[in-house]
This record gives structure tokens, C-alpha cells and sequence, in this order.
């Protein structure tokens, strides 16, 4: 065990590194040609570099590489080819839209796409759900939340850190759930990586934000979680909604709110509950921070659902974690405790 956390810790800290080193690099060029102008949703004042997406993946992919390398790259199932792939060109095509701002239905038929190829890419006998309804049913059900949990990502990305401050708590909570062997080695290995990729965006994200991830960072991003949360799902479904129930929390009540009331959802706003936060008032570490704690906490309850895989304690774990949510939701709402 000591030997796995040593390593661990050598990948995350690789990564975070190397994506730091990538972002310098990259930055006069993301200066010139990957800028994030202000507009009616935007919550920064100036224009600000983006795209720090691409530092992320190379950084990924490096480490992916360089583990295969020295042997420490598990043959089991499942293979990371399908996400990974699929990370990639979710990476390119946000980096085309972040430099030229693509037709929606383009960033549509981008996500379906990957989304179909790491729903393939699982193993054949896999079913989180066996018995309650055909394979095909289930795998086109997992299509549809792939694309959907890929959005609500990306409509999340919105302020300096927030994206950390929902990617650190579910990446640690998978790394548990790998180390406690509830998700196989390789989705953990995954949620490493990625860990590292966004710990070393975060020294230029912290705000006032240097650069922002784009779609080119949030895009992928949503999708390695997706599938993380996939196995994770496997192993207890309770766990799989706690780790990242803030984000679906936030994306799904926002988007409920504007089909009742007739709204575009399409169209650009403001009404996300931590960008309501900020027109009340809040600041955008006061709003991160606290996102950050609800994380850690739903995190900590999503390790206790998967271990103890008790149908009535998942209930009162949910309720938990549903309600500290609301309590946050609440706040941000108000902007004031």
C-alpha cells in the first residue's frame, strides 16, 4: 500500500507539473489567438487567455505515455483508449470553438460522438443495472447522461476555481474508491491524472484568474468524470449521484428554472446559483471555497455508500448529501448564509 501512494502521489505531482510547465509555454500563444472576451454571462471584466484545456490533455497524455513506459500501466479492463481518444478530440474541438465559437449543433454532435465511442469502449459484460432493462437500453441511457453531465460541466465553468473546486473533491473520492478496490485500478488511474492536470491549472486559475480551461478543458474533463462515474455507478449507484451532485444540483435546477419560465436555453445568462451568488454580492473565492467543502463532504459520504453498499444507509447518505447541497443552493441563492 505504502508503494501505491507513493506512486500515486509521483502522478499526480508529474502531472500537476507538467501541465504548469505546458501552460507557460503555450501562454503567448493562447494570448494571441485563444482570448475570452467578456459578454453577458461572463463573470471577468477583461479579456483573459483560455484553452488551458490543451496543456491539461498533452500533459495527461504524457503521463499516460510515460507509465506504459515503465510498466506501470494496468492491462486489465478497462482499457482507457476509449476516453482518452475521446478526451482528445473533445479537446480539439473546444479548442476550435474557444478560438472561433462553433454552431451549437457542432459541439453537439462532437460530445454525442464521444460519448458513443467510450460507451462502446466498455467491457461487454458490463451493466450497472443488470436485470432492469436490455444492455442496448442502458448503454443509450449512458450516451444521453454522458452528453448531458458533459454540458452541465461546461455550463459550470463559469468563475475563477470553480471547475477545481468540483474536480479535486470527486477525483479524490474515485482515488479512495480505487485504493479501497470499489472502481478497477484504471479508473482510478485516470482520476490521477486528471487530478494533477487540474491541480496545475489551478496556480493560474486562482483569482484573479491568468487563464481560463475553455471549452477545451471543460469539454474532456466532463467526459473523463462521466466515465469515471460510470464504474463508479457499478459499484453503487447512491455513490455515483453524491460525488457530483452539486454540479448536476446547480445545471439541473438552472435549466428546469428556464424551460418553466420560457427561456432559450440556449441563449447566454446568468442564473446558475453561484452566478446569482456573485450579482448578490459574494466573491468568487467565497463561492469556490464553499463548493469545495459541499465536494469533500459529498465525497466522503460517496466512499462510505460504495464500501458499506447498505440500501437503507445509501438512502440516509443520500438525504445527507441532498441536503447539505440544498442548504448551499440555498446561500447562493440569497448570497448570505
Amino acid at each position: 500500500m505504502a508503494e501505491k501512494i507513493i506512486v500515486s502521489c509521483a502522478v499526480v505531482a508529474a502531472c500537476a507539473v507538467l501541465t504548469a510547465v505546458l501552460i507557460l509555454a503555450l501562454m503567448p500563444t493562447l494570448q494571441r489567438h485563444f482570448i475570452a472576451i467578456p459578454n453577458e454571462r461572463s463573470s471577468h471584466k477583461s479579456a483573459v487567455p483560455q484553452a488551458a484545456g490543451l496543456a491539461i490533455m498533452a500533459a495527461m497524455l504524457a503521463v499516460y505515455v510515460a507509465l506504459w513506459a515503465l510498466g506501470h500501466l494496468e492491462a486489465s479492463a478497462p482499457s482507457p483508449i476509449s476516453v482518452l481518444s475521446a478526451a482528445v478530440g473533445l479537446t480539439l474541438l473546444g479548442a476550435l470553438d474557444d478560438a472561433m465559437s462553433l454552431p451549437v449543433s457542432w459541439r453537439f454532435a462532437g460530445q454525442a460522438a464521444a460519448a458513443i465511442l467510450i460507451v462502446l469502449g466498455l467491457p461487454d459484460s458490463f451493466q450497472i443495472l443488470p436485470g432492469a432493462m436490455p444492455l442496448a437500453v442502458e448503454r443509450l441511457l449512458l450516451v444521453i447522461g454522458t452528453v448531458a453531465f458533459i454540458n452541465a460541466v461546461n455550463f459550470l465553468d463559469g468563475i475563477d476555481w470553480i471547475t477545481v473546486a468540483q474536480t479535486v473533491p470527486m477525483t479524490l473520492g474515485i482515488i479512495a474508491l480505487g485504493y479501497l478496490g470499489a472502481v478497477p485500478d484504471n479508473v482510478a488511474l485516470l482520476a490521477l491524472v486528471l487530478l494533477g492536470g487540474v491541480l496545475g491549472f489551478a496556480v493560474f486559475n486562482k483569482h484573479p484568474a491568468r487563464i481560463f480551461l475553455g471549452d477545451a478543458g471543460s469539454l474532456p474533463i466532463g467526459l473523463c468524470l462521466a466515465w469515471m462515474l460510470i464504474f463508479v455507478a457499478r459499484a453503487d449507484i447512491v455513490a455515483a449521484l453524491l460525488l457530483p451532485l452539486y454540479t448536476l444540483s446547480d445545471s439541473g435546477l438552472t435549466l428546469g428554472r428556464r424551460i418553466a419560465n420560457g427561456e432559450k436555453i440556449f441563449s447566454p445568462h446568468r442564473s446558475h446559483f453561484y452566478q446569482r451568488a456573485l450579482t448578490l454580492g459574494f466573491k468568487a473565492p467565497d463561492v469556490t471555497t464553499r463548493i469545495f467543502i459541499l465536494g469533500s463532504l459529498l465525497a466522503v459520504l460517496a466512499v462510505i455508500a460504495a464500501v458499506t453498499n447498505s440500501p437503507l444507509l445509501d438512502v440516509a447518505l443520500l438525504l445527507v448529501g441532498a441536503g447539505a447541497t440544498g442548504i448551499l443552493l440555498r446561500i447562493l441563492a440569497r448570497g448570505r448564509v
